[in-house]
């Protein structure tokens, strides 16, 4: 029976060495996915996704908790991670310069792999706290995420469009909850995939009210941040979500750093197209990482080999995508 036993282990590492120097010499030994702070979709869906890679590379994937967005952009652009899960917000923010994080320093090593997701725009609350409009967030403190998230990123210019003048807090998704519950938070303004887990929690703990964009602040917010699109989070997707509640959001995508291999970019591709329900399984918003989704990027240029995997598969990459390595 040992014999047997050291015989199958010894048979996966070969397995495992085969399928990494048969797709290429060049192959890295490990892979780091930055994800964000725990408590928040990305990271449950990064560890999804690098459990997925793990198995069907042959090569360890992990994933890194970070800030969110922004820090995995800087990530990518070091070469501190191969992979990174970012907002397109934040990446049309890095890649030309434009944000105030970027310090005017174009971030332009990023490469699209493939489309993960909606993060939609959500304001909660306590049903308790009697608050029912976004107005009724003037002073009040509100939490909006890790500094270099998506909410940390754009509740502030979204709360200024809307001359809505809230103390900004951030801190890590896990701990949402609790300072909401605490009165630390009068409100949780953030965007995220849907369900985010520190909002299904505080709806399992006591009655909580989401509060609505009206149709004027939903274009208000457009024109002024023309990269959000309209978004909506379906009834019963929390189960106090009674009616879909209509709202503004931005569209999330894996990338990796130009420098990582065309065969590793075209592997992580296939195997999270290939295994799509499976990622759905571990977090609903993986049902949305879908190849017709490609079209969610407009400006970000795709590595060649997820290009390549995706013509194959009979979806056209718009030539400007797909430049020169």
């Amino acid at each position: 029976m040992r014999a047997v036993s050291l015989a199958f282990g010894f048979g996966v590492l070969i397995g495992c060495s085969t399928l990494a120097s048969a797709q290429g010499g060049n192959w890295p030994k490990t892979l780091t996915l930055s994800t964000a702070s725990p408590g928040g979709v990305y990271y449950i869906y990064g560890e999804g996704v690098a459990r997925i890679l793990t198995d069907k590379l042959g090569i360890p994937v992990n994933a890194l908790p970070t800030q969110g967005p922004v820090h995995n952009v800087k990530l990518v652009e070091s070469g501190g991670a191969q992979l990174g899960l970012i907002t397109m917000g934040v990446g049309l923010q890095g890649w030309n310069g434009a944000g105030d994080w970027t310090g005017g320093q174009r971030f332009r090593k990023m490469r699209a792999l493939f489309p993960m997701y909606d993060t939609p725009f959500q304001v909660v609350v306590l049903k308790r706290s009697g608050i029912s409009t976004l107005a009724q967030l003037e002073q009040k403190r509100i939490g909006v995420g890790p500094r270099a998230g998506t909410g940390g990123t754009y509740v502030p210019v979204m709360m200024k469009v809307l001359g809505i003048a809230a103390q900004i807090s951030n801190g890590s998704f896990a701990n949402m909850a609790s300072e909401l519950f605490a009165g630390g938070y009068h409100a949780i303004v953030t965007l995220t995939g849907a369900p985010m887990p520190a909002i299904q929690e505080l709806g399992a703990n006591e009655p909580i009210t989401f509060i609505s964009l009206s149709s004027e602040q939903r274009d208000t917010i457009r024109k002024a941040l023309p990269e959000l699109s309209i978004s909506t989070i379906p009834a019963r997707t929390y189960p106090s979500l009674d009616k879909d509640y209509i709202t503004v959001g931005l569209f999330n995508f894996a990338v990796a750093g130009a420098d990582l291999p065309d065969d590793v970019a075209y592997n992580v591709v296939k195997a999270i197209h290939e295994n799509q329900t499976r990622l759905a399984k571990i977090h609903p918003t993986g049902r949305e990482t879908l190849p017709q989704n490609v079209d969610k990027n407009t400006f970000l240029p795709f590595h060649p080999g997820a290009a390549r995997y995706y013509r194959e598969i009979g979806i056209a990459i718009p030539a400007n995508l797909v430049p020169a390595k």
